[in-house]
C-alpha cells in the first residue's frame, strides 16, 4: 500500500520513522492509502527546509513573485477536474462540490496576483523640515499552515498564496484524513516555478502541530478549524511568541421572517444544510422560523428533501458520504438525543438506500423539527447533514437567539423587508451575513472570518486582512543631509 510522504526542499520525503495513519475512500469505506506522520525530527527538516529558502525568495522580485502565482494559476486552472478527483476520493463529497471547492481557493490565487499592489507603502514628504517619512511592508518569513479535512484544497489557499506572494516561506501540515491534495498542489507550485524549500507540506497529526506552535523559527500560523483546537493553537503559539489567526468552528442560523419567499428558503436550507453532506463551517444547521410559518416551510424543506439522491460522489449523486465511519455514527447519535430531548424527527437520515458500496460512511439528510435549544442537537457543532429547526415568535426573539450563541461565525435572514434586513445586519454579532443568500462566504478580495468562539486573534483570512496578516510594516525617517544642517542641537526637531 503506497504511503503519501511529506513534501520537503522541493522533493518527497519519508518518514523518519514507521508511523502512519489511515487514509479512506468514504464511498467505499476502505483504506486506500495509508499517510506519514511525522516526528519531531521531521517538521523541523520541513521548518529547517524553508528557514534557508527564505532569504532569497524574500528578495526575490515582487515581480517574478507575481510571475510565479500567475503561472500556478494557470496549471491549477487546467487541471482543476484533476485536484477535484482527490478531493472527493480522500474526502467524499461529490465532484462538483469538489470542483467548487477548488474554484474558490482559485479566487484566492487570483488575488495574489496583484500582490505588488496590496504591498505598496505610503510616502510623506517634508513632515518637518529636510524629513520624510515613508512605510514599507516586508514579509514575516517562515510560516505555518494547519488545515483542515473538510476543504484540503481550498482552505491552504486561503493562505498560501497571498503568504508566498507577499515573500514567506510556507509549512502546511494538512489534515491526515485526506492529505494528497496537499502534495498535488505543492507539485504543481513547483511546476509553475516556485524554488525548492519555499513551499513544503508535513504530513502528521498532534507532534508535527505542537512543533509548528512551538518552533522558534516559525513566525505565523494559519489555522481552520474546531473551536477546541483552534483555541489551543492560538493560546499554545502566541506563548511562543507568533502571530496566530485560528479560525473555530459555528453553528449558522437563517433566521426565517413571515414575509419571505418560502421556496427560496426551502431550496437555500437544502443546499446550505445537506451540501458537502453539513461538512462545512458555513453550512446552515438552524433555521429559526418566526411564525406562523413554520409548519408550511417544515412541510416544504421535507418534500424537497425527498428528491436528494446520496451516494458515491463519482456517481452525479446530490450528496456523498461522510468522511470517517467514527465521525458518521457521532453525527448519527444526535438524531437519538433529539429523541430523547423531545425534538420532532421529521426525516431520519439512518438506514437510507445510497447509489454506493454498502460499507461507505452513509447518513443521509435529517430534519428536525422543534428542537429545544437546551438541547445539545441545537447547542453543538454536529458538522453533519442535520438541519435543525427553531420556531420563535418575532424577529426580535430570533435576534437575541443567534447573539446569545456561543459562535459568530456566518448567519442569513430571509425577507423582502430591506428595512428588516438593514436591521439584522447592524444588530446581528456574527462576522459573515447573508441577506437572502444562505452561505454568505465572502469573495477572495473580502475577508473571511466569524466573531466570539468562531475566530481567535484579530486577523481575517485573505483579502486585505490576509495581506496584513503576512506582512509586518517598517516606518522609516529620513533625512538627507547638507551642510546647512551641521551642529549639535539636543532638542526635538522643530518645523
Amino acid at each position: 500500500m503506497t504511503t503519501v510522504m511529506h513534501f520537503i526542499n522541493g522533493s518527497l520525503v519519508p518518514n523518519s520513522s514507521s508511523r502512519t495513519g489511515k487514509v479512506y475512500n468514504p464511498a467505499l469505506g476502505e483504506v486506500i492509502r495509508e499517510v506519514a506522520l511525522a516526528e519531531s525530527r521531521d517538521a523541523q527538516a520541513a521548518i529547517q527546509a524553508a528557514k534557508d529558502a527564505y532569504p532569497d525568495w524574500r528578495d526575490t522580485s515582487l515581480t517574478k513573485r507575481q510571475q510565479i502565482m500567475f503561472n500556478f494559476r494557470e496549471i491549477l486552472n487546467a487541471s482543476k477536474q484533476e485536484l477535484a478527483a482527490i478531493v472527493t476520493q480522500e474526502h467524499g463529497k461529490t465532484l462538483p462540490d469538489a470542483l467548487g471547492e477548488v474554484t474558490r481557493g482559485l479566487e484566492v490565487v487570483e488575488y495574489a496576483t496583484g500582490m505588488a499592489s496590496h504591498l505598496k507603502g505610503s510616502y510623506s514628504e517634508s513632515v518637518s523640515t529636510s524629513i520624510d517619512v515613508y512605510s514599507i511592508k516586508q514579509p514575516l518569513g517562515v510560516v505555518g499552515i494547519i488545515s483542515p479535512f473538510n476543504f484540503p484544497a481550498m482552505v491552504p489557499m486561503w493562505f498560501f498564496p497571498i503568504a508566498l506572494a507577499a515573500g514567506n516561506t510556507v509549512v502546511l501540515k494538512p489534515s491526515e484524513k485526506n492529505p494528497s491534495a496537499a502534495i498535488w498542489m505543492a507539485e504543481k507550485l513547483k511546476e509553475a516555478g516556485l524554488p525548492d524549500g519555499v513551499f513544503n507540506v508535513l504530513q502528521g497529526d498532534k507532534v508535527a502541530v505542537d512543533e509548528l506552535l512551538t518552533n522558534s523559527e516559525v513566525q505565523a500560523i494559519s489555522f481552520v478549524g474546531s473551536t477546541p483546537i483552534a483555541k489551543y493553537v492560538y493560546e499554545t503559539g502566541t506563548a511562543h511568541g507568533k502571530r496566530v489567526q485560528a479560525l473555530g468552528g459555528a453553528k449558522n442560523h437563517m433566521l426565517v421572517l413571515p414575509d419571505a419567499d418560502l421556496d427560496l428558503v426551502a431550496d437555500s436550507a437544502i443546499n446550505a444544510g445537506f451540501g458537502s453532506a453539513g461538512e462545512r463551517c458555513m453550512a446552515i444547521s438552524v433555521v429559526v422560523a418566526v411564525e406562523p410559518i413554520a409548519d408550511e416551510l417544515v412541510a416544504k424543506i421535507q418534500s424537497r428533501m425527498k428528491t436528494l439522491k446520496v451516494g458515491d460522489g463519482t456517481r452525479n449523486c446530490d450528496m456523498g458520504p461522510l468522511v470517517t465511519k467514527e465521525h458518521r455514527d457521532k453525527v448519527a447519535t444526535y438524531i437519538d438525543i433529539a429523541i430523547e430531548d423531545k425534538a420532532t424527527v421529521v426525516v431520519d437520515g439512518r438506514g437510507i438506500e445510497v447509489d454506493g458500496d454498502a460499507n461507505g460512511f452513509w447518513l443521509g439528510p435529517t430534519l428536525i423539527d422543534r428542537v429545544p435549544t437546551s438541547s445539545r442537537v441545537y447547542k453543538d457543532e454536529i458538522f453533519g447533514p442535520v438541519l435543525s429547526v427553531v420556531r420563535v415568535e418575532s424577529y426580535e426573539e430570533g435576534l437575541e437567539l443567534i447573539n446569545s450563541g456561543a459562535y459568530g461565525n456566518g448567519t442569513a435572514i430571509f425577507t423582502n423587508d430591506g428595512g428588516a434586513a438593514r436591521k439584522f445586519q447592524n444588530e446581528v454579532e456574527v462576522g459573515m451575513i447573508g441577506i437572502n443568500v444562505p452561505i454568505p462566504v465572502p469573495v477572495s478580495y473580502y475577508s473571511f472570518g466569524g466573531f466570539k468562539s468562531s475566530l481567535f486573534g484579530d486577523t481575517k483570512a485573505h483579502g486585505m486582512q490576509g495581506v496584513h496578516f503576512f506582512t509586518r510594516e517598517k516606518t522609516v525617517t529620513s533625512r538627507w543631509l547638507d551642510p546647512s544642517h551641521g551642529g549639535i542641537n539636543l532638542g526635538f526637531p522643530q518645523n
